[in-house]
Parts: C-alpha cells; structure tokens; sequence
C-alpha cells in the first residue's frame, strides 16, 4: 500500500512494499521522504522512534526546521586513528524495523557509517548491538527529530493510504467472502487504522476499490468506519467516478474521509464534467455516489474521451522500445495543452523547480512504448478490423448466436496460426461465457475506458489502440490516469503499467485535495458536497487557495 504522510500542507512521507514504485516515488517527488518497507514495519518503527525521542530528545535541544528533511548520511570519516583489523562505528546514518539482513530477526536496527569506510560499506546491525554506542545512538536521535525524518503522534496533518485490494477483488477468485479478515491481504486495513490511531492526523483520506462495498457485506469497509468513529473522528463515505473530474475513464473508486474532532470534515468535490457510464455502484450505497441531484440546475463541462487524451501523440509499434522521444506536434485539445505543462501540483515544489531549469531544451515525452505483444497475439491483433466496437468475434471463424454466445463456426475449418496455435483462442470463447466483447477488442476515440488495469492482459480487456496494432502505451496509460506528461516511471513495463493502475486517478485526488484545504481554511460551509471553482479541471491557477 502506498502510505503518505503531510505536515505544514507538504508530503513529507510516503511507505510503500512495492521497490520500484519507491524508486519512481523518489525520482518524481525529491521533496519526500520514501520509505521501502511494510506498514506493519512501520508502524513497529514509529512506537521505536517516540520511544528513542523521549529518551534523547530534550525540548531545550529541538529546533524547528520543518523545512530541513535531508539525508545525512554524506561523507567518509577520517581512518586514520584506526588500525586496519578492527571496525569502528563513525555514526548512524539510517534507522528501520524489520529484518533488512533478511536474518529471520525483526526489530529495530541502525545503519552504521564505519570509521575509515564510505557509504558503500553501510551495514544495517540491530539495536541490541550498539549496546556501547549510546552516543551516536543520541546524536542521530537529536539530528533525526530535528530534520523530521520520521512522524511522530500529533506532528501529521493528513494521512493517505490505499490498503492493498487484492482480498476483495473481483478479479481475485479465491476471495475469502465469509470470514474476509482470515485473507492477510484484507488485514492491511487493520494497520491503516492503527497508524491513524498512534498518530492522530488532522485528516485521514482511504481509497479502495467499490468491491470493498461489495464484498461480504461491506464488512471491511464498516470496519474502518467505525474504527475512526472509535477514535472520536468525524467521518464519510463517497464514492467518486474519475471520469466526472476530466479523463476518458470511468474508474469508480470509495474514499473514506475523516478527521478529528476539533477539525471541519471536508466535503466531497461534485463533478466538474460529464461522464460516460461503463458500471454502477452497488444499490445499497447509491446514496454515496458523489454527484449533482437531479433537481439541480448545472452545465457541465463535455465528457472527455480517447482521442482528447491520445490525438497528439506519436506513432509507435508493438515493439517500441525507447524510454524517450520528442513530441511531432502540438496539443490538440484542451486536456493535451494541460497535461504537458503542469507538474508542480503533483510533484511537489523542488521537482517543478529542477524541471524548470531545463526550459530552453525542446520538452520530450516519456514513457511511450507499449507491453510488446508476443508474435501470436500480434497477428491475432492485425486481424481486429480498425473499428469501433472490433474484438475476437470479428475474426476468421467466430459466429455469435441469437443467445449472444460466441462460438467457433462448426461448418469451417479452424484458423491456425504459423506457429500452429489456434487463431482464436479457447479461453476468449468461455470467458464470460462466451458472451464478453472486451477480450482482444480495439478502443475508439469516442469512446472512454472502464478502468486502468495493474498488468493489460488482451485476453481479457479492451486494450488495442484504436488506430495502430498495439496495446496502449504506458504513457498513454498514465494520460488515462491524470498523470503529467512529466512524471517518469521506473522498472519495467510491466513495473510502470502496474504502478499507474495502483495509483489514484490525479484529478479525483486534486480535486479531494482542494476540499480538503478549503476546510483547513475554514472556508466551506456545513454542506456535504462543494462545488469546484470553474475551469478547475484543467486550470493551473485555483481560485481560492492562499
């Protein structure tokens, strides 16, 4: 789950298992302060952290320098006062929870610089064995809570997390619909709300997926209501469709939104456009969709769809392979002209500002490469017709009955490939029962996606480009989701598309954002739901924020 913590309204820290997904984290957000590790490690390593603090930490010694969160781990001591055959510790340099040796022991350990040794010979070593080094055990105490690199209870403004779906999935088979806390997938949720609980945010936003609504009776989702309502926070569920906040995705996502006592809830954003529905919301919660009653008079903006997001954007094969490559023409459309200038807003201050220094360079474009498609499924998608509404059942020998089943054609011979696999797969014939259009199926651009998956599998999804034989590139992935053109991906292909389909769709989390610090300023009124300032979907200057 990605975890993000804010403090004096910057992100400050942010947790997460995924490697890569730190990786990209820390490239696009240098402001932050990313962790590798588990919530559950975390949580440990907070409870360890207050505890040191109150053992080193004299108020007479702490500075407020909520600005200065800086490694300071640089440098390589003098060796000169030591003899080559025994190890020195110079000082501390890291501190984590867990079991970094992968030793089988977790429990608090310090990365220790040694006297004569560079970082590159850093070792994490436990606690328990530091036992005569009380003194850069206190100086990097003092230091750490000086420079902030950890939360402590009371220092957060906003907690942000995501825990992990996968339990209550509907694409997850083997879900545990009885007793959905048996699934440790299902048990991140628990954590979630016991860091809420050491760490008493301001404000508290959850997302999930709508099958947590779905799913045994919502159980998981009136677990973490009434955990906040046990803390004595205030709290509320919408749900919120990405679509109706500018993108060609319908994407229906639950926010559960909370915050202290003695703090404003904040409202939940109404659509600034209208949407092209793919699904609906489970009827007991209809009530929670976030969106104009029909009793209210309002013109919103036009749905957009694919070509708004795609039309500007070089042509490239299956096997495109190149991590950059420059623009061939200008932003065609009002989304396009947005998406290409504005980064600041989600990557944070120091990142804009290093971008902005290479200005006068012509921009290039990141990222535009696609999942490359094995030979046998490329052929199969050179014969899905440039069309809308093409997919499997437009190929050589399918026919679809009056049931609306596709079957094979018993009066022809089956299609083979030169690889002597068949043209049309068994598996796209059964899914679904025969009667699914998405497996192999090309987009159109006057059409939007129902959602942005973790891992394209075209047997399965709607993925085709709708002009060219390929799948959606991850940079085209990233646009569905709201990302700038700007903010890079690291891993592989698969890592980068994985990481755009965990991720919140950019415009529901701006416009949560903006709710969020209009009730920090005591600026919205008792209602539930708040209109945004016009033209804010795409507009880099917001009314109404300091």
């Amino acid at each position: 789950m990605l975890f993000e913590c804010f403090a004096h309204c910057l992100q400050r820290w942010a947790v997460d298992d995924d490697e890569v997904a730190c990786e990209s984290f820390r490239m696009n957000h240098p402001e932050t302060r990313v962790r590798n590790e588990t919530t559950d490690d975390f949580l440990e390593l907070l409870k360890e952290w207050q505890k040191l603090c109150k053992q080193y930490v004299k108020e007479s010694e702490v500075k407020d320098n909520a600005d200065a969160i800086t490694e300071f781990g640089n440098g390589t001591p003098d060796d000169s006062a030591v003899p080559p055959e025994e190890l020195e510790v110079w000082k501390l340099v890291d501190i984590c929870f867990g079991d970094p040796n992968n030793v089988r022991k977790r429990c608090l350990y310090f990365k220790v610089r040694w006297k004569g040794y560079g970082p590159n010979d850093d070792t994490w070593e436990p606690i328990e064995g530091l036992g005569n080094c009380n003194d850069a055990i206190k100086d990097f105490v003092i230091e750490g809570h000086k420079r902030k690199i950890l939360p402590l209870p009371g220092a957060v403004d906003v907690v942000c997390g995501g825990p992990p779906c996968q339990g209550i999935s509907g694409y997850n088979r083997n879900r545990e619909f009885d007793e959905p806390f048996k699934c440790e997938k299902n048990k991140q949720i628990i954590v979630f709300m016991d860091i809420i609980q050491f760490l008493r945010p301001k404000y508290v936003c959850m997302e999930n997926v709508l099958d947590i609504l779905k799913f045994a009776d919502a159980t998981l989702a009136r677990y973490a209501i009434s955990r906040l309502i046990g803390m004595h926070y205030q709290s509320k569920l919408g749900i919120m469709a990405a679509g109706c906040y500018g993108l060609p995705q319908f994407r229906m996502r639950v926010f559960l939104l909370g915050c202290h006592p003695e703090e404003k809830l904040p409202p939940f954003p109404l659509p600034t456009h209208g949407a092209i529905v793919k699904n609906s919301c489970p009827l007991a919660f209809e009530l929670n969709l976030v969106g104009w009653s029909d009793s209210t008079a309002v013109q919103l903006e036009t749905p957009i769809v694919l070509e708004d997001i795609l039309s500007d954007l070089p042509k490239v094969g299956n096997t495109e392979d190149r991590d950059e490559m420059p623009y061939v023409k200008a932003p065609q459309t009002e989304f396009q002209r947005y998406i290409r200038t504005f980064s600041s807003e989600v990557q944070g201050p120091k990142s804009h500002a290093a971008k902005s220094k290479s200005k006068k360079s012509k921009p290039k474009l990141y990222d535009h490469r696609p999942l490359a498609l094995g030979n046998d499924n490329y052929l199969r998608v050179l014969q899905i017709p440039k069309k809308k509404g093409a997919n499997f059942r437009d190929l050589p020998g399918v026919i679809v009955g009056s049931d609306n089943v596709a079957k094979l054609d018993p009066t022809k011979e089956r299609v083979l490939l030169p690889s002597g696999r068949p043209l049309v797969l068994d598996c796209v014939l059964t899914y679904e029962d025969g009667r699914c259009l998405r497996p192999f199926g090309r987009l159109w651009w006057d059409e939007v996606v129902g959602t942005v998956l973790t891992c394209p599998n075209i047997r399965m999804q709607a993925l085709i480009h709708p002009a060219q034989d390929r799948l959606l590139t991850v940079r085209e992935s990233a646009r569905l989701q709201g990302f700038p053109d700007s903010y890079r991906f690291r891993g592989t292909v698969k890592d980068r598309y994985r990481q755009i389909g965990n991720a919140v769709a950019v415009p529901v989390g701006r416009a949560l954002g903006y709710a969020l610090a209009m009730a920090n300023l005591n600026k919205t009124g008792n209602d539930p739901l708040m209109a945004l300032p016009p033209k804010f979907a795409f507009s880099h200057n917001i009314e109404g924020t300091p």
